[in-house]
This record gives C-alpha cells, structure tokens and sequence, in this order.
C-alpha cells in the first residue's frame, strides 16, 4: 500500500465518519477507532516487511556477486519505501493526536444542529348546527423547528428544539372573544399557529445505561420539557418518528421525567419495556412580585399533575402490542361566574395498539412495505363535589374511542406513503390532545366518525417533501375540543340543537411543502 492510497484511506474514512455519525461524539470516537486501525495495519505491513527482508538475506548468502549487487538495489528500493510508510505512519499519528486533542479541547460540548421549516396551505370548511357555514378558502402558515443536541458522553446527552408556528403575516380575530387567551396555552404553545415567537418546544437531558443495579436491564431517565406530541399512531401520518405517549389519548406539551426499563434480555420477549412518567400541567404558584413569591395560592387552580404508565409487551419489528394508562387530577374548565379556570376532576385513561409492520410473510414487495393498525382507548371521568361536573354530567362517565388506519408505499416513488385512517368516539369520551397537527380540531377527540386519507412523497431525497391531507371530522355530540368541565366540554347531541356556535361537520383540506435537515 503506498502513501496516496494509505491518506486517502484516511481521509475518506474521517469524512465517512463524519457525514454518518449521529453525534459529534461518536464523530470524534469513531475517527480515532480508525485512525488506530490504520497505525495496526502499518505496523502489520511493518513486520511483514521486515519478515521477507530476513528471508532474502538468508538466500542472498548462496548467491553470486551480480545477484547480490542486484538485490542490494532491490534493498535500496525496500528501504526508501519504508521510510515512505514511515513517513506516512507519523503523519497519520500527527492526525490523531490532533483529534485527540481537538475532542479534549470541546470539553464534552458536541452540537448537532438540524432545521424543520413547513409551508402549510389549508382550506378550512365548517358547517354549524343550525345549517350556516363558516370557512377560511386559504389559511397559509409557516412552521420552523430548531433541533440541537449534544452528547457529553455515552450515557449522557441533551436534547432542545426551539420552535414557532405562525399564520402568514398578522393574524386578525375577533377582539374580546374569551377563547384568544387559549391561543397560548401552554399544552399547545407551538402547535398553535400564532405569532413568530420563537419558545421552547422541548429541552431535556437523557441518561441511558445497560444494566440497571447490575442486573442485565436497559434503562433511561429523563426530565424537562418534553418531547410528548406526535407521539405513537399519530406519527404515522405526521411524517415524523415516533414520540413516547400514545398519540390516541394524550398529544400535549408538558414538563415531567420519565424513565424507560428493557426487559427484552431478562424475561426474553421481544422489545418488551414498560415506562414511567410524571408530568404537570399547570403550577399553583403566585406572581413573582406577591408578598410570598410563588407559594401556593388557595383561590387559584390546584397544581395539574398526570401520573401514567406505557407497557409494551411484545415487539418484534414486525407485530407490536403496546399499553398505556394515565390518571391526570384538577383538570380545568372555564368559570363563567368569577372568570379564568377552575378545577373541575379527574380522568382515568386506557389505550391498547396493535401495529402490524408489513402484512403477511414475503407476499409481495406492496404488503411486506404496508403498515396496518387498530387501537382502542376509554376514559373515565372523577368528578369533583364543587366543580359543577365533568362533561356535562356530576356523576362519573365512560367514553370509548376506535382508530384503526393503514399505510401504504404511494406507488408512484420508493419513499412516497399513502395512508388511510378512520375515528369513531362516543358521547363522554375524552382525549388530551389539544396539540395534534390538526388546525381543525383533534380528529382522535371527536365524539362522532372521523375520516382521513393522506399522500407524502419526497422530492429531494429526504430533504424537501410534499404532503396532501384530507380530514373530515362529523361531530354527534358537542365538546369534542372543549376542556373537561360541563362548560366548554359538555357533552350535548347536536341535531337536537340549532345553534350557530356548534359545529356540526369540519374539513380540511391541507397541502404542505416540508424542508428537513
């Protein structure tokens, strides 16, 4: 091997390393794993070298004169390019302990920056339930998403996203209306089109290790502003990987922990963990400048705080079943008497998925590339005595849900989907999932059928994308988007109602063009 190839090598690897790794520190790591590759593979060729030089002076003693002149030549050449590979081994040494140093030098501090810019054009129809009709023929948004992680160590890492969500220019509306204080609430700071302030999607750090109390069990722990939208499910038509909740009962920003447990070595069921999380969703807390800053206030809502648990028993990459249960307590509603919110109950929460990643065994290259699901969730209402009922009803009430949807190769490109989903939700059932990317209202809230059908293919690699969504949601009863109490989120049936402020059926008809890198 001569000194060209032996640096390009080199240099190809570095750059190889660079462009695939997931992180600066495995950049780093991974570029000194191989530069000691090349200085054993020198020294391989070293020793080998030096083994047939011994051999050729032992046969060189049997030779005549002319020979040896001749293999004194050769010696000369063999030296000269071992000086060369010498050379080489210095220089790529030189670049090792350069790395070595420049890892050092960052003192743990590897960034890696990523950007999420969507263009979104929307047209928005409602019927209400006294027949008239209200409707935006051209909504038009930007969304952006600054993603930064760092990677301190193996174990150790953080992970941001800052991001805005805005519709083009200044948005109008209706002055006075009560319900443009929710435009920034906090459980849909960023999933609400808004204005161009930049805030704080997500901001954690995550701990990881492979044996937990030395026993042979992964786990995670985590804590900060979490990454809990577009989570199980609901990813699927989002384009986006997969966040921790299930995306069927709870699609909302929070700020919690949560930690992750594998039993897949210990017990030996495929992809089998279970996984802890606690969340608050509204602090009871006086203003900074009150005479005991930020002590509990009795007049004010009590703390929202949400204790759940995600079981998935079995995952083999192609058949997975997966568990959720949550209980949030002194979940809000509007006070139309002194004003702002009050505290109003509790809710209990089930969901259960089977996801199937390619049906069938090797059938045809369209079914292995088909992913089918079904999910089934309940909730169950606890009321409190003074918050005038949950749902319309003072006594405890159960909702059902049913989602199932499939998704397809697009079969115009490799990478292109097309999916297929359907809702059905009853008259009590209750979701968290103010943050869903639906501009016109939860799709997996309704109380009533939803129906959705959506095509994303990629134009630039996976880069720039396009997408074209159709979502029509048919409401039975009222409520579906309101909060928990009988206000907002009473639950009513809505053709025995003539009113122009229920909506009756909802559309939306979305095409984005989406930038990621």
């Amino acid at each position: 091997m001569n000194k060209p190839l032996l640096l390009s090598l080199a240099t190809i690897t570095m750059l190889g390393t660079s462009l695939n790794a997931d992180s600066m520190f495995d950049r780093f790591n991974a570029m000194e794993l191989e530069m000691d590759k090349l200085k054993q593979e020198v020294a391989t060729l070293k020793s080998e070298k030096k083994l047939t030089q011994q051999d050729d002076e032992s046969e060189l003693s049997d030779e005549t004169e002319a020979i040896a002149s001749d293999a004194d030549d050769s010696e000369e050449e063999a030296e000269e390019e071992e000086d060369e590979k010498m050379n080489v081994e210095e220089e790529i040494e030189e670049i090792y302990e350069n790395l070595s140093d420049l890892n050092k030098a960052t003192s743990g501090n590897h960034l890696k920056l990523s950007v999420d810019y969507r263009f979104t054009l929307e047209n928005l129809q409602y019927k209400m339930a006294d027949g008239s009709t209200q409707s935006n023929d051209a909504f038009m948004t930007n969304r952006f998403w600054l993603n930064m992680n760092w990677a301190a160590t193996k174990n150790l890492s953080f992970t941001g996203q800052l991001a805005y969500n805005k519709a083009f220019g200044a948005r109008s509306g209706a002055q006075g209306n009560p319900a443009n204080g929710f435009d920034t609430f906090d459980w849909i700071a960023n999933e609400n089109a808004y204005d161009d302030t930049l805030r704080i999607r997500a901001a954690y750090f995550l701990y990881r290790n492979d044996t937990f109390f030395e026993t042979d069990v992964p786990w995670t722990f985590s804590i900060g502003r979490r990454p809990s939208t577009n989570g199980h499910l609901i990813n699927l038509r989002d384009d986006d990987p997969e966040a921790s909740p299930m995306g069927h009962s709870i699609n909302v920003e929070f700020d919690g922990l949560s930690s992750k447990f594998n039993f897949e070595n210990v017990i030996g069921v495929d992809g089998m963990y279970i996984k802890l999380c606690a969340g608050r969703g509204m602090s009871n807390a006086a203003p900074k400048f009150n005479s005991a800053p930020y002590a509990q206030v009795d007049s004010a809502n009590s703390s929202i705080d949400l204790l759940g648990i995600i079981f998935r028993p079995y995952s083999d990459g192609q058949y997975s079943v997966s568990t959720q249960y949550y209980f949030a307590n002194n979940l809000i509603d509007m006070d139309m008497v002194n004003g702002g919110m009050k505290t109003v109950g509790g809710i209990h929460s089930f969901t259960g998925n089977i996801l199937i990643n390619g049906i069938g065994n090797e059938i045809n290259d369209f079914l292995d590339d088909t992913i089918f699901f079904a999910s089934g969730a309940i909730s169950i209402t606890d009321p409190n005595e003074s918050g005038g009922g949950m749902l319309g009803s003072t006594e405890s009430q159960t909702g059902y849900s049913a989602w199932i949807g499939v998704q397809t190769p697009s079969l115009i490109s490799e990478d292109g989907r097309m999916g297929f989903e359907y809702n059905k939700g009853s008259a009590y059932w209750r979701s968290i999932t103010y943050g869903e990317d639906t501009n016109i209202g939860s799709k997996v809230a309704a109380r009533g059928d939803a129906y959705e059908a959506y095509f994303t293919e990629y134009l630039v690699d996976d880069i720039l994308s396009l997408q074209l969504r159709y979502t029509y949601i048919d409401y039975k009863y009222t409520g579906s988007n309101g909060f928990f109490g009988s206000t907002s989120g009473k639950s009513q049936l809505i053709s025995n109602l003539n009113s122009p402020q229920v909506v009756d059926t909802a559309q939306d008809i979305r095409f984005y063009l989406r930038y990621k890198y």
